[in-house]
């Protein structure tokens, strides 16, 4: 018998935990093959799950010890468990608000771990030292893209390397929206002011029209915010069209670089690191090799003082109760719930369900249903207690585990996470996302070694080895080092591409008039 034929009868499977009746196939699994003592029926490709009892037709289907769906059909042991044979349906969960909260250990700030940052005025600590060319409205963006472009190219930034770059970050919306009191009004000034006042932004211009909803006065006095030697303002009619605009902004902003430059990397502890927690492109294995790889690395962080915010709340729909458990209050976990209950209402309005999630891609690497998807995605936020949950772009004030609310969208959820105040960014993808963000820099991890592989110069860390007997707490360790080094000045993967000016987009809610 060769060599491939043998594998072919005896490939790698993984049961996730004593409960499962299923396992997910490391290796593609034929028919005729034995896994974890059961004889395939069905191909089953690489990531997915196979039956290794026989599952009735309205009977639960367990992954990870929890409910991911419901048998459509009757299943065979042996037989592939997809869409076409497993859907969710509503089902009580239990709560339990509280119940595993525990006090953590945190070191003393001596016994911590460093990085090299930029302290800010406000006490806050940034990553990157970027100038931000912020617009309140669309129809500010060619021409905060205009100025930004121009300085980039004049060569003036030679001069400055401490200086990271000039980013224009352009949006849709500012106008043709509700405006004072509604919902996608505030969501949208506090996504604005928290990119204004970003520990990543050494200085910012805020560039407007001059007639749109969204009116710069109006935000820099909802917010507190004075004009300063790193915080200048403008709008086109007001100086005099878009010559007179772009030549002017891209004075204010050789004006200020020498400030801007001015401030040095110091050591600092990692304390001061609050990292957006994010996947995409997720897969079969997401759940098993890199979001747990990362939830430990949180783990590490908060052990250190430090922050990781979770956020997609679609992508932890299902899942809900298992952080719910770990909040430090029940009111924290009260709080998570009813962010739920607003998704739900919300799709529903338009149109959809929340089981809509999963996309093609997710469905292809072996993701069945939202609730095995967010399974695998709140493995990142680690196993500490909740010390908080936020709305969109809402400063976060705890240290420790928080969760923000934010569309499953991976550009619009990072832009909120960002504007909340992370100053990294770690993201997991089994697909291949090739996603990077400005100011904070984003570290991806691979979930299987044929992503990491193909897209080796888009990947920083291979999680896919862990498939192979690497110890994920090894793993975990070297996700914690690179933090470390990435939040000091090491370019990452999508920083060396120059990814981050076009990924800026606040989430828009409520009608465009």
């Amino acid at each position: 018998m060769n060599q491939m034929s043998e594998r072919a009868k005896t490939p790698r499977v993984l049961r996730l935990h004593g409960d499962d009746n299923l396992v997910v196939s490391v290796d593609p699994v034929l028919p005729g093959a034995v896994a974890e003592g059961v004889t395939a029926i069905s191909r089953v490709p690489k990531g997915h799950k196979m039956a290794v009892v026989d599952i009735a037709e309205g009977a639960p289907v367990l992954k990870f010890g929890q409910i991911i769906g419901f048998a459509t059909a009757p299943i065979r042991a042996g037989e592939h468990i997809h869409s076409h044979n497993c859907a969710v349906k509503v089902f009580e969960r239990d709560y339990k608000f509280a119940e595993a909260a525990v006090e953590e250990t945190i070191l003393p700030i001596e016994q911590r771990r460093t990085f090299e940052g930029y302290k800010r005025a406000s006490g806050r600590v940034g990553t990157r030292n970027y100038v931000g060319v912020l617009t309140s409205v669309n129809c500010s963006a060619s021409v905060a893209r205009f100025i930004a472009e121009a300085v980039n190219r004049s060569g003036v930034l030679d001069d400055y390397p401490e200086v990271d770059g000039v980013v224009p970050f352009v949006h849709g919306t500012g106008c043709g929206m509700a405006g004072q009191g509604s919902e996608g009004f505030a969501t949208l000034q506090r996504t604005e002011w928290g990119y204004a006042k970003h520990p990543n932004i050494g200085g910012a211009l805020l560039v407007g029209l001059g007639c749109e909803v969204m009116q710069i006065p109006g935000l820099m006095e909802d917010h507190r915010i004075e004009e300063g030697e790193t915080f200048r303002t403008m709008t086109i009619q007001a100086t005099g069209g878009t010559r007179k605009t772009i030549e002017r902004g891209v004075e204010m902003i050789r004006e200020m670089l020498p400030t801007v430059a001015a401030v040095k990397r110091e050591t600092v502890p990692v304390s001061e690191l609050m990292v957006a927690l994010q996947c995409g492109g997720s897969d079969g294995y997401s759940g098993i090799t890199a979001n747990p790889a990362l939830g430990l690395a949180t783990d590490m962080l908060v052990a250190q003082g430090g922050t990781g915010v979770l956020a997609e709340t679609p992508e932890i729909y299902g899942a809900e109760h298992l952080l719910t458990r770990r909040a430090a209050t029940r009111e924290i976990g009260e709080k998570l719930v009813e962010r739920i209950k607003w998704w739900e209402d919300y799709t529903a309005r338009n149109g959809g369900e929340m089981d809509n999630n999963p996309s093609p891609g997710n469905k292809a690497g072996g993701l069945t249903t939202i609730l095995e998807k967010s399974l695998g995605a709140a493995a990142k936020g680690g196993t500490t207690t909740l010390r908080g949950v936020y709305l969109y772009g809402e400063p976060v004030t705890e240290r420790g585990f928080v969760f923000m609310d934010s569309p499953g969208y991976d550009p619009a959820s990072v832009t909120g996470q960002v504007a909340s105040g992370c100053n990294l960014v770690v993201f997991t993808t089994g697909r291949g996302s090739a996603f990077g963000f400005k100011p904070s820099p984003s570290i991806k991890l691979a979930t299987n070694s044929d992503t990491y592989q193909r897209q080796e110069e888009d990947m920083d860390i291979n999680c896919g080895d862990i498939l192979d007997g690497v110890p994920i707490e090894e793993k975990a360790r070297q996700i914690f080092e690179e933090m470390i080094v990435v939040a000091s000045g090491k370019k990452s993967k999508s920083e060396e591409f120059g990814y981050g000016d076009n990924e800026f987009v606040p989430w828009q809610i409520g009608a465009v008039m």
